[in-house]
């Protein structure tokens, strides 16, 4: 019997999910994710980026996608590719109100190919959190 390996599903490769709450109120947080400063921690540096459904993007990094949903003040779903990666995964960022005051920022990635490349994610999606709760 082999033992499954952390973060892998059964259908769509390896996932990885990191979340944190700021004492922000939801929509402050989601100005925060998609103004130029947030977007370039989770994104990378991109020229614009058209918060619209079918918008595709190119990071300065090389990072590369479309835009699947975007529900204000809820959640953005986008394919993500690096340019060495065989095949984009999908994100999903999440902006959940805990009350007035409070919102969880949540990042999830899908269809990862291994457990090097979840641990890569896991790290990055970290340290965006990090460096967004130094610009609150």
């Amino acid at each position: 019997m082999q033992s499954k390996v952390i973060g892998q599903t059964q259908s769509s490769g390896f996932q990885i999910g990191v979340r944190r709450t700021f004492d922000i109120p939801v929509e402050k947080a989601w100005d925060l994710i998609v103004s130029a400063e947030g977007v370039q921690l989770w994104l990378g540096q991109v020229d614009s980026v058209t918060w619209e459904k079918g918008q595709r993007y190119q990071s300065k990094d090389g990072i590369s996608g479309e835009i699947r949903t975007i529900n204000i003040h809820q959640n953005i779903r986008l394919t993500w590719k690096k340019a060495n990666w065989d095949k984009p995964s999908t994100v999903q960022i999440r902006t959940i109100a805990k009350g007035s005051n409070q919102t969880t920022i949540s990042f999830h990635q899908e269809n990862l190919s291994g457990p090097d490349i979840r641990e890569e994610m896991k790290l990055l999606w970290e340290d965006a959190l990090s460096r967004l709760k130094t610009m609150i």
